[in-house]
């Protein structure tokens, strides 16, 4: 089914693109989910690919969602969270990065991001990008006017192995806490805290290196000096229940001593 207009990218049978959830959460934390959905606009029909490519780790943060979920209530927090399918647009990019509407994820082609029209750009911009990041500065608003404490946590998860130039990288690490600029006390505390745990291999900046390609966190916790940490778990601990239960349990332990420290 298509949209009624030419311009229009979401249709009366698609999703919103941000769920905010438990939004009366009192907690410090600010839960952040830039890829737990991995939806595809009805107009898009699936990009080209087969569900088994949309379910892999280039459509998504596998997950990211039920941890979010499960987290949000153990904590009270708010959990923002993302509806789309990173390959339809990634929420954790900027406009100007090559990447935010990928062509080629991890080796495999994207056909349906091929040769896109400015409009078409723009449309996955306004109606997906822009509502999901406005979301998150309503909620940071909200916070600020009712004097809260808030501690960004952007929620994401990673393959055990990524292609390389030669061969298949292995990922030792079970969790890596992600950094970069502005507040890092609280990520540091957040490493600390981990290190402590002994069935754990933990990454500093593993297995990826916050830098300027991310968007969420520099964003909106930069220029604020707000406290945050982004935190990436390997998806083979997060591919069932049981696993993102344990995960949940285990962060809902973590998160709170790393801030009686920060």
């Amino acid at each position: 089914m298509k949209t009624s207009t030419s311009q229009s990218l979401l249709g009366t049978e698609d999703a919103a693109p941000v769920t905010v959830v438990n939004p009366k959460g009192a907690s410090s934390f600010l839960l952040i989910g830039d890829h737990a959905g991995k939806a595809v606009p009805a107009r898009l029909g699936s990009l080209g690919l087969s569900e088994a490519d949309l379910s892999r780790h280039i459509g998504w943060d596998i997950g990211v969602g039920e941890l979010g979920m499960l987290l949000a209530e153990r904590l009270d927090a708010v959990f923002v969270r993302q509806t789309y399918s990173r390959l339809v647009i990634d929420c954790n990019r900027s406009a100007s990065q090559p990447d935010v509407i990928a062509a080629i994820s991890d080796a495999t082609v994207v056909p349906g991001n091929a040769a896109l029209s400015e409009t078409e750009r723009a449309a996955r911009f306004a109606e997906i990008h822009a509502p999901y990041h406005a979301a998150i500065a309503a909620e940071l608003a909200r916070r600020d006017a009712a004097g809260m404490t808030t501690v960004m946590v952007a929620l994401h998860s990673f393959t055990p192995a990524m292609k390389g130039p030669l061969r298949e990288q292995d990922r030792p690490w079970q969790i890596g806490i992600l950094h970069d600029g502005g507040n890092t006390r609280f990520a540091q505390a957040m490493l600390d805290v981990l290190r402590t745990e002994p069935d754990l291999t933990v990454g500093d900046n593993e297995p990826y290196r916050m830098d300027l390609i991310d968007y969420t966190i520099p964003h909106h916790a930069y220029p604020a000096q707000r406290p945050y940490a982004e935190i990436e778990i390997r998806q083979d601990l997060l591919g069932n229940s049981e696993g993102c239960e344990a995960w949940a349990a285990r962060l809902a332990r973590v998160l709170p001593a790393a801030l009686a420290r920060n």
